[in-house]
């Protein structure tokens, strides 16, 4: 509430002076800390305060792409090959059992019906065509990293053991993995 109601209008009168980006660039980090950190203490995970100041932000502008010209490429190359690498060494693969294979299939056929024909379903409700439906069904089908994201702070609550937390990060995997080759079929269909 208080960043919608005060923080964001406030943004969104500013205007950034040239030669003061860097401040501008440094305050929002600020910000993003201190509202993960807020998030943090009041039991909610801290990667929701850091999503409410990037939407803060988000009103100006000028400021969006200040930071899509000066973090993005900094958290695309850094930070996001982190995060991946954190995954991966978290997921212990040597805890699957061989009939988690079954169960990592059964997940896997369950998540992208469900994504494929809920997004298709949805789109076709509203009047899109159906080969463009499909491809927003493929391309929902795609949100392999906020599963991840979700899964990781499953996973450091204790809501999820090794085998399940492994099954489902390979499903996260998969799922995105899929996405170009999906799209390929649709296109070779159409033509």
């Amino acid at each position: 509430a208080l960043m919608l109601g005060a923080v964001k209008p406030w943004f969104a009168r500013q205007q950034i002076a040239p030669g003061r980006e860097g401040r501008w660039l440094l305050g929002i980090l600020l910000l993003s800390l201190a509202s993960a950190l807020v998030t943090e203490v009041l039991g909610i995970h801290a990667l929701f305060g850091a999503f409410a100041a990037g939407v803060a932000v988000s009103s100006n502008a000028q400021l969006r792409e200040l930071l899509v010209a000066k973090v993005e490429p900094f958290a695309a190359t850094l930070l996001l090959p982190l995060f991946f690498a954190m995954t991966g060494l978290r997921m212990r693969a040597d805890a699957l059992q061989t009939s988690d294979i079954l169960l990592c299939v059964v997940v896997i056929v369950v998540a992208t019906a469900g994504k494929l024909l809920g997004t298709w379903s949805a789109a076709r409700s509203t009047g899109m065509e159906n080969r463009e439906a499909w491809r927003l069904g493929v391309l929902m089908n795609t949100r392999g990293l906020m599963e991840l994201i979700v899964l990781n702070l499953g996973y450091e609550l204790g809501l999820l053991g090794d085998r399940l937390f492994a099954v489902l990060v390979i499903m996260a995997l998969v799922t995105t993995a899929m996405t170009g080759p999906l799209l390929n079929l649709i296109e070779r269909r159409k033509a």
